[in-house]
């Protein structure tokens, strides 16, 4: 793996609320902090929609490293770093997990359908918290025609926290 530094996560270590996204690009790794390009802007407003400031979510990535030339990561990379993610995961007890893009969501469901199928609905992984899957913001800024689609799942992923905040 080509890198600077490891990225390994980023926010609130109490947070109610977990972003997880593929891999750090040249910024992140630069700056050592995931989402901080443009995709981090991007995802900076999403949040803002929903009411939530960046420092309240907690971000992590599945690779903790950049693959060269921003590659999809190899099998045996994403192997190496889950483990990781799933610690980080169990430490922070998130309530809510927000999965971004393609990658992280096929790794984290072990699934090869593609996100249109996979987003719009509640999934459950470690040890059964609720996820909701949408498009990365790289790829909303590539195609902001897919934005209403994020949106709705960033409605979903509203109404789920507040059932479960109702339930609890």
């Amino acid at each position: 793996l080509t890198r600077t530094q490891g990225v390994f996560g980023v926010g609130n270590p109490q947070a109610e609320w977990m972003v997880i996204g593929e891999a750090p690009g040249a910024d992140e790794d630069r700056q050592g902090e995931p989402f901080v390009g443009r995709a981090g802007q991007l995802l900076n407003s999403m949040l803002r929609a929903i009411g939530l400031k960046r420092e309240q979510v907690f971000i992590a990535n599945i690779l903790k490293s950049r693959p060269p030339n921003n590659r999809d990561p190899r099998p045996e990379e994403v192997r190496a770093c889950l483990p990781y993610l799933f610690r980080q995961i169990e430490l922070i007890d998130p309530k809510l997990i927000l999965c971004v893009g393609r990658i992280a969501a096929q790794t984290l469901l072990q699934s090869d359908l593609p996100i249109g199928k996979l987003r719009g609905k509640l999934h459950r992984i470690a040890r059964d918290r609720p996820m909701i899957v949408t498009y990365h913001p790289a790829y909303l800024l590539r195609s902001p025609g897919e934005k209403r689609k994020s949106w709705e799942d960033l409605l979903l992923a509203v109404r789920t926290f507040d059932s479960l905040r109702a339930g609890s």
